[in-house]
């Protein structure tokens, strides 16, 4: 029986790096950066104001009340400005370009807000309420490291920087197809011993959550013909292949029986619940990952399997979710030998199993934003004992 991180290692290995592509800024969002970016500008660009007031000299302003003129007008944009001529102020709006001579912007509610001669009533220290040049980044540095995803933040610095375009890594082509001779498509009548395939809908979502971009394969009954016939006639547009269904130790079992009559799929045990059964390899050199048909299974697995191994592949530098302690909230038990990947929900330090470790029970699972995570020598945990979770509720990661 493999160990989760042998299992892992074998998946990851069969995923080569993707290709760059240079696209623009406005594309990138969701994308994995491929190079640096460099700042081609210092930010802020020029020294400047953080407050709507007045731009003044401290050494004049002493003595309080100070009643100064108003030698010109700096509003945001303007580029012609002046120097301040001693013994005056200039009013100044946010973000724009300090007069040189000018060390403090008194800020408008410490004046009488007059356009000629103003009061001011109070100063702040020299210094104050400026934003000086390069204070956030300096020209020439790294502003954007490779390896990290592009957010809303991300493509806002970038775009600060001067970059119009960013080199970015291919999304990697998953193909995802579920198996069984009882699926429906959802909304179609069903007959006893049917159900609704629910599969390849959760695995697209996950393939496109991880940065991949995701097609479904009609799935097809259980006939090794068949099931080779249409993999074989999908897999040349394709980066990866995920299967679920049809890889446990019983008869009819369609992805195992196909697939082991290549010879280039492994299939084995890993010791974790749910999804001990896995398998991965190559079809016609593409890579293959099969996955159990259990939708908690299939999906637990993508987790631990193959999301980490497209990311990687993506080039992200952490690939993996997001991971915290948590305090139990009540007693739980776990099968020995076997890493327990229990649902849960997570809330400020604490986590509560959501539902039992039945690989069915997709309400559960809909409930949950975290797996809780038991150690393969642990059978038994009392409430208040700590626990590592693993955050997969989107906004979590």
């Amino acid at each position: 029986m493999r160990t989760v991180e042998e299992h892992q290692a074998a998946v990851a290995a069969l995923l080569a790096p993707l290709g760059e592509e240079e696209v623009p800024l406005a594309a990138a969002h969701g994308r994995v950066l491929a190079r640096d970016v460099v700042a081609e500008v210092p930010l802020p660009g020029f020294d400047n104001s953080a407050m709507d007031g007045y731009a003044a000299r401290s050494a004049e302003l002493g003595a309080l009340p100070a009643r100064l003129p108003v030698a010109d007008d700096v509003p945001a944009g303007r580029t012609d400005v002046v120097p301040l001529a001693p013994g005056t102020v200039q009013r100044i709006m946010t973000g724009a370009l300090l007069p040189p001579g000018a060390d403090v912007v008194v800020p408008v509610e410490l004046t009488d807000a007059a356009t000629d001669v103003v009061e001011i009533r109070d100063a702040p220290a020299a210094g104050t309420h400026l934003r000086r040049a390069g204070e956030d980044i300096t020209a020439g540095t790294v502003a954007l490291e490779a390896g990290g995803p592009l957010g809303a933040a991300q493509l806002g610095l970038a775009a600060a920087v001067g970059a119009r375009t960013l080199w970015v890594r291919r999304r990697p082509r998953v193909l995802v197809l579920s198996t069984g001779s009882e699926l429906v498509e959802p909304g179609e009548p069903l007959l006893p011993g049917q159900v609704y395939e629910s599969n390849s809908l959760l695995l697209c979502a996950a393939a496109e959550d991880a940065g991949g971009t995701a097609r479904r394969l009609h799935f097809v009954p259980d006939d090794v013909g068949q099931f080779l016939a249409t993999v074989r006639a999908e897999l040349a547009e394709a980066d990866l292949l995920v299967t679920s269904g049809g890889v446990s130790a019983g008869a009819y079992e369609v992805v195992k029986d196909a697939f082991r009559t290549l010879g280039t799929v492994e299939f084995v045990k890993v010791a974790m619940q749910p999804g001990g059964p896995q398998g991965c390899g190559t079809v016609d050199g593409v890579p293959v990952v099969t996955l159990p048909g259990n939708p908690v299974s299939s999906f637990v697995s993508f987790e631990v399997f193959v999301r980490p191994a497209l990311r990687r592949a993506l080039g992200h530098s952490a690939p993996g979710r997001l991971r915290a302690p948590a305090v139990l909230t009540a007693p739980l038990r776990s099968p020995a030998g076997r890493r327990q990947f229990l649902r849960g929900r997570y809330d400020a330090g604490r986590v509560s199993q959501v539902g039992g470790p039945g690989s069915h029970l997709v309400a559960h699972l809909a409930r949950a934003n975290c797996l809780v995570v038991v150690p393969e020598d642990v059978t038994e945990l009392p409430a208040g004992a700590e626990v590592d979770v693993v955050l997969i509720e989107g906004a979590l990661q």
